[in-house]
């Protein structure tokens, strides 16, 4: 029988001392039953209540995130698995001992569905000696540069995005996102692609655009290398994709956005514009504008893409669509290569949908339909 209480090591080597005692025999056995047909232990497995075997002697635990075997009083036993942990070394940590059977993260399904998270995005693991140095690596190149008070005030700079500290909150967010882009049958991709039979990366280059683009300074590529490097270990922007009955599928906050935020980069295959003229794609980006028309090229989110592909347009025939827009979509050169940055126009509170102008500088876009 499973024991029905919470028990820890301590515990548990008390109950694996004593010795189990066998039902006396009575008399012949009964007939035995018709045979039946035999289940797969994947079925019983899914239906029947889990049963731990007891071991004899429960001294050697250890914790499966520490490694000790210290403070036995502190080690939690998962009644599916056997396997200890220390209240203190769970997420969100365990301050009392629970009442009832305890089960871990791995054996109740948020560990496999976290590892499901990680790899639709392909997170990266990194050390945390190595984000240290990377932080005091930044923070001191900008202590070493001298800028004037009237340069500082003149020019406001981009902000990184300040993801949720809470983990299962931030693995929610991804899931919103995974399920969108799943329900679209497409790949999540926080990068440009190119692919054969498309425009290469050749193409991509900021001094083919007519008349010049704004170049993204180096303070401002420096915050957007560190948004990217947050996304690959899961610190993702504080976003949800929800699905409405009129906008589709479309992007709120899940905490406040401050203005000049990078809320995303724009990704997806990119492709020349004359490829993509009968294409029903309705959230392909411009990405350049060439002095030859035949080399310009824009980004095509069908197949690939990010939560950029979800945040929706706004109706910019009337005023109160004008007033729902809260981000911008930029077109910079970042290191003499074309990329398109959403980025915050004023503060975002929690719960707000995200919305910018369809239309840049170029064309008319048929935004009159919009919400």
């Amino acid at each position: 029988m499973p024991p029905t209480s919470t028990t820890t090591a301590a515990a548990r080597r008390q109950i694996s001392s004593r010795r189990r005692t066998s039902a006396p025999r009575r008399g012949s056995p009964p007939p035995s039953p018709p045979p039946k047909r035999m289940k797969l232990l994947t079925e019983i497995l899914q239906k029947a209540a889990y049963a731990v075997v007891e071991r004899e002697d429960y001294g050697d635990v250890s914790c499966e995130q520490c490694r000790s075997g210290e403070r036995s009083e502190e080690l939690l036993l998962c009644d599916k698995c056997d396997k200890g942990y220390h209240m203190k070394c769970l997420r969100p940590i365990v301050v009392r001992v629970p009442i009832g059977s305890w089960i871990c993260n791995q054996c109740s399904g948020d560990g496999q569905r976290r590892r499901k998270i990680i790899d639709f995005f392909r997170i990266q693991k990194c050390k945390k000696d190595d984000i240290k140095m990377k932080c005091r690596s930044l923070q001191d190149s900008r202590k070493r540069r001298r800028r004037s008070l009237v340069y500082q005030k003149k020019r406001r700079r981009l902000l990184p995005f300040i993801p949720s500290a809470d983990p299962a909150q931030r693995l929610k967010q991804m899931g919103t996102l995974a399920s969108a882009l799943t329900a679209l049958h497409m790949e999540f991709s926080d990068d440009l692609t190119y692919l054969p039979g498309m425009a290469p990366h050749s193409a991509n280059q900021a001094k083919f655009e007519q008349g010049g683009m704004q170049v993204l300074s180096k303070e401002d590529i420096e915050t957007l290398e560190q948004c990217r490097a947050m996304c690959k270990r899961g610190e993702c922007p504080p976003l949800l994709v929800v699905f409405d009955s009129c906008e589709g599928y479309t992007v709120e906050a899940d905490d406040q956005i401050k203005d000049l935020t990078i809320i995303a980069e724009y990704s997806g295959d990119v492709d020349y514009i004359k490829n993509r003229e009968h294409d029903d794609c309705d959230s392909m980006m411009t990405l350049l504008l060439a002095r030859d028309p035949s080399k310009s090229l824009v980004i095509c989110p069908d197949k690939r893409g990010n939560i950029a592909r979800f945040i929706n347009g706004i109706n910019n025939h009337t005023s109160d669509g004008k007033k729902k827009q809260n981000c911008k979509c930029v077109r910079y050169s970042v290191n003499g290569e074309c990329r398109v940055i959403l980025v915050a126009t004023r503060d975002i509170a929690k719960g707000e949908k995200l919305y910018y102008d369809y239309n840049g500088y170029e064309h008319e876009y048929p935004t009159q339909h919009f919400v």
